[in-house]
């Protein structure tokens, strides 16, 4: 079982780990920091360091509980200490755009009720599909104005694990159209932008909304008659 500390602290740029396992998916480590992908967010990006040499890693990726690294190059022996550095302008540039995927769904949802049923984020960029049945020029300029303020307003992030029965008493948790979260799930991790947003994810996320800057709409248009695609670009 791999420790997973990004979920508890989204800002940590380097890790010391135990190599468990070697394999065809890579490395097997016992804790890190590396995103492994998924709900949307890319994997990081990083090197894993051991002997004095940097390893790019090159694919990340979980099977149950195990976080698995591969990387360039000939794989140390199980036991190995090694030393984990994350990519951190691509990590933070990932955070707040994800988190600038959670203002955007929180102000649709608290004005306009849409579920959200798809989304893609990258760096600095990404778009989120929403349950409208229209969308014009002005309700997206209303939109882009809303989402701004809470950005100026300086909201706290707050992450917390909680057992999935108590989490499922919070109304409106699951904000997607399909709940993906697989009954075998028993502890559930919400990210709350206080005053605004409260929701499952397992992602990284910045401290406050402050930290996004400004969010620009870039581009909307229809994908079915209640499905209407917002895309969103923030600054380099």
């Amino acid at each position: 079982m791999t420790e997973l500390l990004y979920q508890t602290d989204s800002y940590l740029r380097e890790f010391e780990a135990t190599v468990t396992e070697v394999g065809e998916l890579g490395l097997a480590l016992d804790r890190t920091a590396f995103y492994l992908g998924g709900g949307g967010q890319m994997p990081d990006k990083g090197v894993l360091l051991w002997d004095g040499v940097e390893h790019p890693v090159v694919a990340l990726k979980k099977r149950g509980d195990t976080a698995w690294h591969k990387v360039e190059g000939e794989p140390p022996a199980a036991g190995t200490r090694v030393t984990g550095k994350l990519d951190w302008e691509h990590r933070y540039q990932v955070m707040r755009t994800h988190t600038a995927f959670h203002i955007l769904c929180g102000v649709i949802w608290r004005d306009y009720k849409a579920s959200v049923t798809g989304g893609n984020m990258g760096a600095l960029q990404g778009r989120m599909d929403f349950e409208f049945e229209h969308m014009t020029k002005d309700l997206v300029q209303e939109i882009e104005e809303k989402i701004n303020v809470e950005v100026e307003a300086a909201r706290e992030v707050k992450v917390a694990i909680l057992p999935r029965e108590e989490a499922f008493q919070i109304p409106d948790l699951i904000r997607t159209k399909i709940n993906l979260l697989p009954p075998q799930i028993t502890k559930v991790r919400t990210v709350e932008i206080v005053g605004l947003d409260l929701q499952a994810d397992g992602g990284t996320h910045v401290a406050n909304t402050r930290e996004v800057g400004p969010i620009r709409i870039t581009d909307y248009k229809s994908k079915g008659r209640i499905n209407k695609r917002i895309k969103i670009a923030l600054e380099a």
